[in-house]
């Protein structure tokens, strides 16, 4: 686990707007920074990785990758290097004119020795969370189209709020605060393809497709939680309204700005609907396939 202090020091040091100079570290001898992670996923033609060591307080740029196959290795600066306190990972632009590292950050840890173990639990939640981890995290949903008249499709919906002492709703979902930089989604798996509810950063109002949403019906924009009604403009190869009972929902972290239209790596709850789940009660969801990355990362 990474330690608090740690978090604040990314606070006073990775936003800032200049990277130390190479010209004031005596850049002229290299050694190895080898990169052995495990989880990433590619990224796409349009945004990198950019791995960066924090010395004397300022991050310092140890190259970007786009192959997730490790180990992998960077020349790095051996003075730098040699005084680096910790190892952080972004996503960064493919065409970036910022030097400094984005606010989307994904791996963090501190060295000790030559060896800096990194994960993403306090890089993608936020210091101030309650939670501290996304493997703490839990969620219970409802089937319900509440953006209709009609009430003979209700399995055609997913809202993740919990309405067991209605008529008075609650969230659904108790998850970490995320960092800046990242923000969660939640998905319907139909027949292999994830179709979005919406993205959001807090499980206690709409998301941010409420007045935005394709495939919603026309009387309204449901309740003030996550969630989609699947009644109308199906994407090609799929039918609305429909029955979501044996298709698998999820919730995942995404970079923001973000990387691709399909879910990140980040999965911290999943659960497939049961094929006798009831329309309009309240269904708990189980963990994600992936709560947290990590890996090593060596200097010498």
């Amino acid at each position: 686990m990474i330690k608090k202090t740690f978090l604040g020091l990314m606070a006073l040091s990775l936003f800032a707007v200049s990277c130390s100079n190479d010209d004031d570290n005596n850049t002229s001898t290299t050694s190895d920074l080898t990169l052995n992670l495990q989880g990433l996923e590619a990224l796409g033609n349009d945004y990198v990785y950019e791995g960066w060591i924090i010395v004397d307080g300022q991050p310092v740029s140890t190259g970007t990758f786009s192959s997730v196959s490790f180990p992998q290795t960077f020349p790095v600066s051996t003075a730098q290097l040699e005084n680096a306190t910790t190892f952080v990972l972004s996503i960064e632009p493919a065409i970036d004119p910022d030097p400094a590292p984005a606010a989307t950050k994904l791996l963090a840890g501190d060295f000790s020795g030559n060896v800096a173990n990194v994960n993403s639990d306090n890089i993608v939640v936020g210091s101030g969370s309650t939670i501290s981890t996304l493997g703490a995290s839990t969620g219970k949903y409802i089937l319900a189209t509440p953006t209709d008249m009609d009430d003979t499709n209700e399995a055609s919906g997913v809202w993740f709020l919990d309405n067991t002492n209605a008529p008075n709703l609650v969230a659904g979902l108790s998850l970490p605060t995320l960092a800046d930089g990242w923000k969660y989604e939640g998905w319907v798996v139909f027949d292999g393809t994830p179709i979005s509810t919406g993205t959001f950063t807090s499980a206690d109002s709409a998301d941010d497709n409420a007045t935005t949403s394709l495939f919603k019906g026309d009387a309204g924009n449901g309740p003030g939680y996550p969630g989609e009604d699947y009644l109308q403009n199906a994407p090609a190869g799929l039918s609305f309204p429909t029955d979501l009972k044996g298709r698998t929902v999820v919730i995942s972290v995404e970079p923001y700005p973000d990387n691709s239209s399909a879910p990140f790596t980040l999965k911290p709850l999943a659960h497939m609907v049961p094929a006798n789940a009831m329309d309009h009660t309240v269904i708990d969801m189980g963990d994600g396939p992936v709560e947290t990355i990590m890996g090593s990362v060596t200097r010498n």
